[in-house]
């Protein structure tokens, strides 16, 4: 449901770019009782891109966040959404600055998996919905879904 676009001109390794995207979505799972299966991540180098802050080139470590928003998500829950990436991302990149975390509450409607995905705030009622779909898809082995129930047990 979530896109979290991790820009980086910082070098990381491999290891560095799993944590991130592990630590992204448990932060956003945790706070918005998102399915860790619904959680995207993709993390880019742009560290030979030519990027600009206030006309000037200005190349800067950043992540991009396209949510579902609503009335149930307030101010403070993305200023801790944001303020607990700034420090997952000084434990696991140190000596190096995450500059910006921008949210955009773009996401009106999509479908991911097969299944159209719920307004923001009403994750609770769409998982009972779609809980014996979550069951078949499992039991047909696919390992994502069998995460999913295990979350959900």
């Amino acid at each position: 449901m979530p896109a979290y676009e991790v820009e980086h001109v910082s070098k990381l390794t491999d290891d560095q770019k799993d944590q991130l995207a592990e630590a992204i979505t448990q932060i956003h799972s945790q706070q918005f009782s998102t399915p860790r299966l619904f959680v995207n991540v993709r993390i880019t180098d742009i560290s030979n891109q030519r990027t600009y802050v206030a006309g000037k080139q200005h190349k800067s470590n950043r992540i991009f966040a396209y949510v579902r928003h609503g009335p149930s998500r307030t101010q403070s829950d993305y200023d801790a959404v944001s303020k607990a990436l700034e420090d997952v991302w000084t434990r696991i990149v140190p000596d190096t600055e995450l500059r910006l975390v921008m949210f955009y509450g773009a996401i009106v409607a999509g479908m991911e998996a097969g299944l159209n995905i719920p307004p923001a705030g009403q994750d609770a009622e769409w998982i009972k919905e779609n809980w014996e779909t979550f069951v078949k898809k499992a039991e047909g082995g696919d390992g994502d879904f069998a995460d999913l129930i295990k979350q959900y047990s």
